[in-house]
């Protein structure tokens, strides 16, 4: 088969400087990400030097503030610079998605002398996040969350377990979600907890049908004392504070969908247009054809949707509901399209040989994590027709 290289996605972006930084990405994804991706997450290696560069260039901290080492972009580059990195190997896209939602809380809610401190490294000093919301009872219900967080003099003691952490085990920080109060959202408070806080440790992996690269585990707090200098916003902020963030994570997921999407057509194009069948390329054929065209057909859509959703977010205008509808809509289409790359390239598409049995099994997971689709469908409903009746 002829040697078909995919054409980059032929973006509109905001500014030259906007510009140049897709063109950054490109290069760093050419050198460091595309090459080592296969064997890389077939092995399960963690690219931990590829987020240091990315930090080292400027990425970490693309939607926040300059003053505190982030890079002032607004959330349509940011996304955009998301899909690159998604569709060049989904662990760091998504990996870039989860440290700007750890880093939201203090962004968004933490005093002047909190970002000060903290803030220089965690957006552009080589540290890593990871956000701690779900716990083994309480995922999509998470206000029922029971880690607590119990006050002792100037300090915090947390005590419990969270589960399905992304880089759990390996981040420097989490932004942690604990019950402060009484029962429900009111009695939930925000902490920015040190990876290497004593009485805090990771369970091993959990062991996944796709993204293997990327850890995900058990966090356990055993006692794990925080100072109050480290709690977020308001005691009984937290639940506030961690919807804010789910609101913006959501286009950050939408975002790596499209990517993921987007890497599947290139690859099935490539092989459509390469493979020979009774003479001619595969791609000749209408059947496939139409393939090609509803896959490519809903990857744009999903991309318009979650720009607008974004630049509702840049005008500052609420967003939720376009959140939720990107996410739904973005992932839905990427399981689409993985699943039907498989099928264009028949038998080779269900081999390692080919990338898109990894595209589709990674797929899977994005209709699940920072709220499922069934949830997403839930917020909109809300949005439209109010509250469900009890």
């Amino acid at each position: 088969m002829p040697d078909r290289a995919p054409q980059p996605v032929d973006r509109q972006l905001p500014t030259e400087e906007s510009r140049d930084l897709i063109a950054l990405v490109r290069d760093i994804i050419q050198r460091e990400i595309a090459p080592r991706a296969a064997g890389e997450e077939d092995s399960g290696h963690f690219p931990r030097e590829v987020f240091s560069l990315l930090s080292e260039s400027g990425l970490l901290g693309l939607p926040y503030d300059s003053a505190y080492g982030g890079g002032d972009q607004p959330y349509e580059v940011y996304l955009q610079v998301l899909e690159e990195l998604a569709a060049a190997r989904l662990t760091v896209g998504l990996g870039v998605s989860v440290h700007s939602l750890a880093c939201h809380a203090l962004a968004g809610y933490g005093s002047k002398e909190q970002q000060a401190e903290h803030l220089p490294a965690m957006l552009g000093g080589g540290l890593l996040g990871a956000y701690c919301l779900s716990e083994p009872a309480s995922g999509s219900d998470a206000a029922s969350l029971r880690t607590k967080a119990v006050r002792d003099g100037d300090d915090w003691v947390i005590t419990g377990t969270k589960s399905w952490i992304t880089h759990g085990g390996i981040a420097d920080f989490y932004t942690v979600l604990a019950r402060s109060g009484g029962e429900g959202a009111r009695g939930i408070t925000a902490f920015l907890v040190p990876g290497d806080a004593a009485g805090l440790n990771a369970a091993a992996p959990e062991k996944k049908m796709g993204m293997k690269g990327s850890p995900t585990a058990q966090l356990h707090f055993d006692g794990v004392r925080v100072p109050d200098a480290r709690r977020i916003g308001e005691e009984g902020q937290g639940f506030a504070i961690a919807l804010s963030a789910l609101d913006s994570g959501r286009l950050g997921i939408a975002a790596c969908a499209i990517g993921l999407a987007q890497a599947a057509l290139d690859e099935a194009v490539a092989y459509a247009t390469g493979r020979q069948q009774f003479g001619r390329p595969i791609a000749d054929f209408q059947g496939l054809r139409f393939m090609l065209a509803d896959m490519a057909t809903r990857i744009e859509a999903g991309r318009a949707l979650y720009l607008a959703a974004a630049r509702l977010r840049d005008a500052g205008r609420p967003f939720s509901r376009q959140a939720a509808m990107a996410k739904l809509f973005c992932t839905d289409a990427a399981m689409s399209v993985t699943v039907d790359a498989v099928q264009v390239l028949g038998g080779y598409g269900y081999t390692l040989d080919f990338p898109v049995e990894r595209y589709m099994r990674e797929a899977k997971v994005l209709q699940i994590v920072e709220g499922t689709n069934q949830i997403q469908r839930m917020v909109i409903a809300r949005h439209l027709a109010g509250p469900e009746t009890r």
